[in-house]
């Protein structure tokens, strides 16, 4: 009834970056703490707790979250706590943020009442 082709040589195709959309969002429950690293295409919302080597299209730290390591995102959005080193197109502060790292940005956007710590660096264009 069901037959498998005989020629299974060929791999099966793996999507690509370039096709995966950036609009996927992983959500990282606030009972979850991770230690090591994680890599997506997408957008990653820490609500938990992340220790290590984090790299996405996007981060959102909520306001319970807390990463602690290095951050390589196009946008980055902290409104919990971050410490460690930061690159990012876009970093946004909200008020609740709390951060002590060294941010390399090419937009900076600080809400008041933000607490921060560290070394910001203007990425050359």
């Amino acid at each position: 009834m069901f037959s498998k082709p005989a020629d299974t040589a060929a791999p099966p195709v793996r999507p690509t970056a370039g096709n995966i959309s950036s609009n996927n969002r992983s959500i990282l429950s606030s009972d979850l703490k991770i230690t090591g690293d994680i890599s997506s295409t997408g957008t990653i919302e820490v609500l938990g707790e992340v220790e290590g080597t984090l790299s996405a299209h996007g981060l959102v730290i909520g306001g319970e979250g807390r990463v602690s390591g290095q951050v390589a995102a196009e946008t980055v959005e902290v409104k919990g706590r971050l410490d460690g080193r930061v690159d990012s197109q876009t970093f946004t502060l909200r008020a609740a943020a709390q951060v002590a790292a060294d941010i390399s940005y090419t937009t900076l956007i600080i809400e008041s009442g933000a607490q921060i710590e560290g070394r910001f660096t203007k990425a050359k264009a």
